[in-house]
């Protein structure tokens, strides 16, 4: 099949297009000047491609990096016991891996401004990335003022509330993060490049910690596997015996997603990323490495150094979340270890700092990508002179004052509720991507495109897809099954709250099918080549820049570009 001739001519059907168009658009090699649904090159409405590959790892490792792994686990512990959470993070870990593959299959063929929503509109069907981009955004209106909201509480470790109003430091933060995405892209990788870099060494530091501390170097006490002996690997949860731990294994898996929530985040980043094709398959392909050694590890040492009932973990879990609630800190505690709480503390601060940022940067970028598919006002789209959206960014900023509402005590029980909302809000995003990537799988196989030709192929395929999505589906339904059990009329927030993502999820679907009269789009309609020509334009101007610049590059600083590609990238 001659895919060059092939591009030369497509025909969109209206089913791809989010508007739901009667007619048919033709677009030839002439045409590719002209607007193209989800990928901009208007200097009003582009970004920049400023991101290189160092930044995206290290991006779509930070993403994932933060407060659900540090100061999570510690209840995810006390209530499920080692075992539990060292399998729940396993599986789980393994599920993001393949829904990340799923999406660099996708994003690899056609890097879109649109990010995900765009995969959704044009491969699946035109509701769904409507649905998809807005859940998303959502979801990250209201994971930045919570992180924002976090940072506060973490300075209330050295100053108490009523010393400082916390409202100060949320001030500080959302001007501080704000700023930081004004500046534009590179200033914006830059910063989080280091901030990511500071998490993976903090990461690093606390495992061989753990490691110490389980092997009796701290306390000349070396416990190895005692605490998986007595009390035990698992501890039962609501009920008792065998039934009791298994039902407290699965409240785990919400707390292993939750910790995972922001990985697929690369996704995001793929109009502002240096030669795509290339450096979101490499962060995906890591992704898989990163999981295993920063959580399967540590979650495996900390089940080792702290035992589930022990009475320091029953009062972190009381704790705000500051250092006290981590269970890295009462494993330092346990063993007598001085200073080091304070430390860890600072650290965590660092860790929610970034966390908002890159959320503050997701959210807009989101907003933007809507907007390009042609799901949100076309203002949306606007962009100043160094590619940074300021409609979608100050939007999303403005939203993130709701972080305030901690300020005062009685707000604080709304604002709760809002947060519960956020592990649905991610896994309908993971089931959005994976029933994308299993329609773009079929319409491949339909239109003859073979693996061959596949700048990268999820490693398990189709067949991944579908694993992937059975399991999201089963912990988005059951994710909040314990508040059948026990006083109903205290438990019914948490149900709503718990659920109210997937009706919101399905009535923007069907408003969406209704209004538009949008269909799906067939595999042998689907449209891979529109557009394809400008990425693939883009992806020859950037290999000859950098083998123009390699070319003039010292022989040392080749070798050790070598090196740091070698031995060291996969962490860094």
């Amino acid at each position: 099949m001659d895919h060059s001739n092939h591009s030369s001519m497509i025909h969109r059907s209206a089913a791809s297009s989010p508007a739901g168009d009667k007619e048919k658009m033709a677009y030839s090699d002439i045409d590719l000047d002209r607007p193209v649904r989800g990928i901009e090159t208007s200097p009003e409405t582009s970004l920049r491609r400023g991101l290189k590959a160092r930044h995206i790892t290290m991006i779509a490792l930070g993403g994932a990096l933060g407060t659900g792994l540090i100061i999570g686990t510690g209840k995810a512990l006390a209530q499920a016991g080692p075992g539990s959470i060292f399998i729940s993070y396993s599986i789980v870990g393994f599920v993001v891996y393949l829904v990340m593959a799923a999406l660099g299959e996708m994003a690899a063929w056609l890097p879109m401004s649109a990010g995900f929503t765009g995969y959704a509109s044009r491969f699946c069907d035109p509701s769904l990335g409507f649905a998809l981009g807005w859940t998303y955004w959502l979801k990250y209106i209201i994971v930045t003022p919570n992180q924002l909201t976090a940072a506060a509480l973490v300075i209330q470790f050295w100053l108490p509330r009523d010393r400082v109003n916390p409202g100060v430091w949320i001030t500080i933060f959302l001007v501080a993060i704000l700023t930081i995405n004004y500046f534009g892209i590179r200033f914006f990788g830059e910063f989080e490049f280091w901030l990511s870099s500071f998490k993976v060494v903090v990461i690093v530091g606390v495992i061989f910690l753990a490691l110490i501390i389980a092997a009796g170097g701290a306390d000349h006490d070396p416990k190895g596997f005692r605490y998986w002996n007595d009390p035990g690997a698992f501890a039962p949860y609501i009920s008792t015996g065998s039934w009791g731990e298994f039902l407290g294994f699965w409240s785990t898996m919400v707390t292993a997603t939750f910790a995972y929530l922001g990985t697929e985040l690369v996704g995001v980043t793929v109009g502002e990323a240096q030669n795509p094709r290339k450096t979101i398959p490499r962060a995906i392909k890591l992704t898989f490495y990163r999981i295993v050694f920063f959580y399967v590890i540590s979650i495996l040492l900390i089940g080792m150094c702290v035992p589930y009932n022990s009475e320091e973990l029953a009062f972190a879990n009381n704790s705000s979340g500051n250092a006290n609630a981590s269970p890295f800190v009462v494993a330092i505690k346990l063993a007598k270890i001085p200073v080091l709480d304070h430390i860890l503390n600072a650290c965590i601060l660092l860790f929610v700092f970034s966390a908002a940022n890159s959320d503050l940067y997701i959210a807009s970028r989101t907003l933007y990508g809507l907007s390009s598919d042609g799901a949100a006002p076309s203002i949306f789209r606007r962009t100043n002179s160094n590619g940074v959206p300021l409609y979608s960014l100050f939007t999303s900023a403005a939203v993130a004052l709701l972080s305030f509402l901690n300020v005062s005590d009685d707000s604080k029980a709304v604002f709760t509720y809002f947060v519960n909302m956020t592990t649905i809000f991610g896994l309908l995003t993971w089931i959005s991507i994976l029933v994308t990537h299993i329609w773009f799988v079929r319409a491949r196989r339909a239109q003859n495109i073979e693996n061959e030709i596949m700048p990268y192929t999820a490693p398990f395929g189709i067949w991944g897809s579908y694993g992937a999505l059975f399991m999201c589906c089963l912990i988005a339904l059951t994710k909040n099954y314990d508040v059948f059990v026990g006083d109903w009329n205290k438990k019914y927030p948490t149900f709503i709250t718990g659920y109210l993502g997937i009706p919101i999820y399905l009535v923007l679907i069907l408003g969406h099918k209704l209004w538009t009269k949008s269909k799906g789009v067939r595999p042998h309609e689907c449209d891979f080549y529109t557009g394809k020509d400008i990425i693939d334009r883009e992806e020859e101007e950037f290999l000859a820049a950098k083998a123009a610049e390699r070319a003039a590059r010292p022989q040392e600083l080749k070798g050790l570009s070598w090196f740091y590609r070698r031995y060291v990238s996969w962490l860094f």
